[in-house]
């Protein structure tokens, strides 16, 4: 039986009464068992000598309850508890096997209980936030100060030992024999151990002399002194560069030493930087902001000076290069109806080539910057809506820059005016519907060496472009869909050309003028289509039936030529009878008015194939599978009735399907010219109006086919789980990125997996995890004089194997069947070393050949405690 009951505070005149527990024998008396401190002596306790003296020492209620007994002594003013005892005073709420209180020295004391299995019920002691573990704890209620034995407690992810602590107040500590570690294993993999340290619960953490132990071996690192910051938040503090032993042409220096300011709980503010012997240096800052239930976002700006060769030799050479990126996004609680976002990725061409401290892997390989600003807005009770965009594209091999500061678009959704009461559409021209787009846009073409410069504002061009249309359907013959339409488009620009010959030079010379200049278009058109089902039954085996779907469609399009009356004659040569034709839109941001009669029938033939698959075992209850064969095989082409020559356009095809339960996507398409090909005097190849004598001509094709396998298709457990996979993705021959600037070491490495904190080792045997991904590409054109060609030919595949729960080893690679040569390659080593991580990433050959290896402690605490090397790519300066 236990007991819980109310400790009012004690006066001299009071006498508590004993409640004895009959349903047990009497056990002795239990006295604290301490031996002599000053907490303890009234004598030479300076705690007993507070210059303020409250009037009760005992401020509040204390409730408390143990499991065997109480026994309240009223002689000696003690009470004492066993067995799952815990009392709650103030805001002080302690858990041990023994509480003994003492009211006569105004103490607490409390310790395990000794069993079978050994020293159980260690105290817990919690007040406010703060919580600790300890073989005992003899606590003061005057003076609120503590004396602690076998103290464990954990700040932040900060995990703390110490043989002896002493508790002066709330905010202040001290620690002997004291043991650091992030380690959450009973015997830490590693510990910073120190004979003594200041701990301001929930703040830091000062020690003196430390020494860094590894599996309970003493190593040659030494610290004279040590700061932990220990705070719930972030707090401002430099951040310690990581030493470069010349791993590279740029010679020996520092990366990454800089300092991190905590501004508030909204936003914070990284500034970092390199520097090396031979005056290459860097500069980098980031930033992150988070606004609940409104934004979050990151930022960053990296710059970097680049030098390689000595001065005054041949192989000097030096660059600027720099990189902006910002990523920003809006919370969908913030405003329903309109919406923020950003993605930015600009800068240097060669950044991400030359720099030496972003190995960025993916955007070495690739040849394009792109960046988005976008603002949205819905008018609510309205059909109307609006987007205002910046864009900004760059192709890194050509340095060619296009942007559009902005792009405004207002579009208005589908509205039927005909149609009837409460929305009713069942005539033509109830179901008669009307659309508005506006788009308005200012586009810069430039290059790196005029980016950011007024040059690249000379050549912008602007405009403007309304289109509206209106269609409706009709149902014809019973089984068959009439759809009209109309459509009509104004385009508005703000600037023009004007050509002129010039005598002198002999060319055509081209000014750009600003000004007001527009032109009109419209067109109409018709379209009949339907469905057409065909089934095929079997009476044997489980295949059931096989369902054919055939979607016709012929359609007519009508469209003058509106480029005839703005056509202009400028003479080009020396010449008076060369002359050549242009309009003044010919320059501008939406291009020129459409040329020459479009009279035009057009033909689509869409098929899909589909299965009815009865179950393995025919008295289950499982419904019949439905099985894709064919996803689709569609023909389309068009007939001009206006044209001179050549009328039939081009016949495009595509296919596609799946194979083996949607693991295997196959795809095919390409084009085929009816007309035969020759060969001009100029040496241009031209289609003539001839057919060929073969009908049709292979002009170009393409095939691509991924697949996807991994060892969990094989266990018998997942075997009729869905497929998750997507066989359409393309493998990943990239893999992670080598980022030095990284301070935690890429821990989200291959496959990492963030839910298993510390797996569980065990031995795989023959049942090891993998997964492979292949890809296959091939392309073929032929333009009818020098026979076919086989363009892309080749192979990429990745995969992961776990050899054990705790090893990774990644691979992506390929193979160029036509060039005869492997393409870029990716290994990736990952240990889960518990409490460290350890990341090895090897490209082996090419261009970017380089290494990285790291090893290093998991915890953002101890971020700094770590190793790495790493050979960067060649990054000489072309």
């Amino acid at each position: 039986m236990g007991f819980s009951q109310e400790i009012k505070p004690i006066h001299k005149t009071e006498i508590l009464a004993v409640k004895k527990d009959t349903t047990k024998p009497q056990k002795k008396e239990l006295k604290p068992f301490v031996k002599n401190d000053s907490i303890l002596s009234k004598k030479i306790d300076t705690i007993a000598r507070d210059s303020i003296k409250p009037k009760e020492t005992i401020e509040d209620i204390i409730t408390h309850n143990a499991k065997d007994y109480t026994i309240q002594d009223a002689k000696n003013k003690t009470v004492s508890l066993y067995n799952e005892a815990s009392i709650v005073y103030t805001d002080i709420d302690l858990k041990a096997g023994i509480i003994i209180i003492d009211y006569k020295k105004n103490i607490l004391f409390a310790k395990g209980i000794i069993d079978s299995t050994g020293y159980v019920q260690r105290p817990v002691f919690k007040q406010g936030g703060q919580e600790s573990e300890q073989d005992s704890i003899i606590y003061n209620f005057k003076s609120k100060r503590a004396l602690i034995y076998g103290l464990k407690t954990k700040q932040g992810e900060m995990f703390t030992y110490g043989e002896k602590t002493k508790r002066v107040n709330d905010s202040t500590i001290y620690i002997r024999k004291i043991r650091f570690t992030t380690s959450e294993k009973e015997n830490p993999d590693y510990y910073i151990a120190t004979d003594k340290a200041k701990l301001v619960p929930g703040k830091k953490i000062i020690v003196g002399a430390s020494n860094l132990v590894i599996a309970d071996i003493p190593t040659p690192i030494f610290l004279p002194f040590a700061y932990f910051p220990m705070t719930e938040t972030s707090t401002s503090g430099f951040l310690i560069p990581a030493f470069d032993t010349g791993s590279s042409d740029r010679g020996i220096g520092f990366q990454n030493g800089g300092y991190y300011f905590a501004i508030n709980d909204y936003f914070d503010l990284t500034v970092l930087g390199d520097a090396y012997s031979n005056g290459s240096w860097g500069f980098r800052t980031s930033s992150n902001y988070n606004k609940r239930y409104r934004f979050n976002g990151t930022f960053s700006f990296n710059f970097e000076n680049n030098i390689n060769g000595i001065r005054g030799f041949d192989n000097y050479s030096k660059a600027n290069n720099f990189n902006i990126r910002w990523s920003h996004n809006q919370d969908s609680k913030a405003s329903p109806n309109s919406r923020f976002t950003a993605s930015v990725n600009l800068g240097s061409s060669k950044f991400f080539r030359e720099s030496q401290n972003q190995f960025n892997v993916s955007q070495s390989q690739t040849n394009t910057f792109n960046s988005s600003i976008n603002y949205s807005k819905t008018f609510v009770g309205t059909p109307f809506n609006m987007s205002l965009t910046a864009t900004h594209q760059q192709n890194t091999n050509t340095e060619k820059i296009t942007m559009t500061l902005p792009s405004l678009t207002v579009n208005m959704d589908r509205v039927f005016p005909f149609a009837g009461k409460g929305g009713i559409q069942k005539t033509p021209i109830q179901k008669m519907g009307f659309n508005y787009t506006m788009q308005g846009q200012y586009l810069i073409n430039t290059d790196d060496d005029e980016f950011f410069t007024k040059k690249m504002f000379e050549t912008a061009r602007s405009g403007v472009q309304h289109k509206t249309g209106t269609s409706t359907n009709i149902k014809a013959f019973k089984y068959f869909t009439l759809s009209p339409n109309v459509n009509y488009e104004e385009t508005w620009q703000f600037d023009y050309i004007n050509k002129e010959y010039d005598i002198t030079d002999n060319v055509v010379v081209t000014d750009t003028l600003r000004g007001f200049k527009s032109y009109r278009e419209y067109n109409a058109g018709i379209s009949l289509s339907t469905n057409i089902y065909g089934t095929f039954n079997f009476k044997k085996g489980r295949l059931k039936a096989i369902r054919h779907t055939f979607r016709p469609s012929i359609s007519y399009s009508y469209r003058p030529d509106f480029k005839d009356k703005h056509l202009k004659q400028v003479q080009q040569s020396a010449d008076a009878t060369d002359i050549l034709d242009y309009t003044v839109f010919d320059q501008g941001i939406y291009g020129s008015p459409s040329s020459g009669l479009s009279n035009s029938i057009g033909i689509s033939l869409n098929n899909v194939l589909e299965a009815k698959v009865a179950p393995k075992d025919p008295d289950s209850e499982q419904e019949d599978e439905k099985v894709t064969l064919l996803n689709n095989l569609n023909f389309n082409s068009s007939y001009n009735i206006a044209a001179d020559s050549l009328r039939w356009s081009p016949v495009n095809f595509s296919a596609g399907t799946r194979l083996f339960k949607d693991k295997l996507a196959v795809n095919l398409s390409g084009s085929l010219n009816p007309y035969k090909a020759v060969k001009t005097s100029s040496g241009s190849i031209i289609n003539i109006n001839e057919f060929n004598s073969n009908v049709f001509r292979l002009t170009n094709a393409n095939l691509t086919a991924n697949y996807s396998i991994s060892s969990k298709d094989f266990d018998k457990d997942n075997k009729d789980k869905p497929n998750n996979g997507n066989a359409n993705n393309t493998p990943d021959i990239i893999g992670a990125d080598i980022n030095p600037t990284d301070r935690f070491g890429q821990r989200n490495n291959i496959n990492s997996d963030s839910k298993d904190k510390n797996k569980e080792t065990k031995l795989y045997n023959a049942d090891i995890p993998w997964s492979v991904a292949l890809g296959y590409s091939a392309s073929y054109s032929n333009n009818g004089i020098d026979g076919g060609e086989i363009g892309v030919h080749s192979i990429v595949f990745s995969g992961n194997v776990e050899l054990s729960p705790k090893w990774k080893m990644g691979y992506s690679s390929g193979y160029d069947v036509k060039g005869g040569a492997f393409t870029f390659s990716r290994f990736n080593f990952t240990r889960d070393l518990d409490s460290w991580q350890f990341n090895f990433n090897w490209v082996p050959f090419g261009t970017n050949s380089s290494y990285t290896f790291f090893i290093g402690v998991k915890s953002s605490v101890l971020a700094d405690l770590k190793w790495d090397k790493n050979k960067p790519p060649d990054r000489r300066l072309f």
